[in-house]
């Protein structure tokens, strides 16, 4: 259990209020910008979307679609207030890595390149944690025993 409740709620990796506050202020613009610019426009699915969906090989096309978008919208804001960061961080990283390896696969690096940035955050939190400025970590000391001495 102690495993589990770690992958969800993370282990506070960083020691400087500084190096928190700078992780906060990434999780808060990343996650949000995630949500905003790349989820939002792909809920609900376009024809458009769900057919280049379907040109990248999946088998039901409408379902990915969505799952890619929630997974862009929902796991952003979870990321945005650090609540499920890991477990949202790798939805969202999954989803946008799809977009680099099969959406953007011929295209030129200016075109993956904003799908890798936002991989790359979200890689960061998935591996990292959320910091200690988040919902996690206050979820995880207030289910941690009470140490004396």
């Amino acid at each position: 259990m102690p495993r589990l409740r770690s992958f969800f709620f993370g282990e506070p990796t960083t020691h400087t209020p500084a190096m928190d506050t700078g992780l906060l202020l990434l999780r808060l613009f990343a996650g949000i910008a995630l949500a905003w610019a790349h989820g939002l426009g792909k809920l609900p699915p376009t024809e458009r979307f769900i057919g280049s969906v379907g040109e990248m090989g999946y088998p039901a096309p409408e379902l990915f679609a969505w799952a890619a978008g929630l997974a862009e919208v929902v796991g952003g804001l979870l990321v945005a207030i650090g609540l499920f960061t890991r477990p949202a961080a790798f939805l969202a990283f999954f989803s946008l890595m799809n977009a680099v390896v099969l959406r953007h696969a011929g295209d030129a690096f200016g075109e993956r390149e904003k799908a890798l940035l936002f991989a790359a955050i979200m890689l960061l939190f998935l591996l990292g944690g959320p910091g200690r400025y988040s919902l996690d970590s206050l979820i995880n000391r207030r289910r941690s025993p009470i140490r004396i001495g």
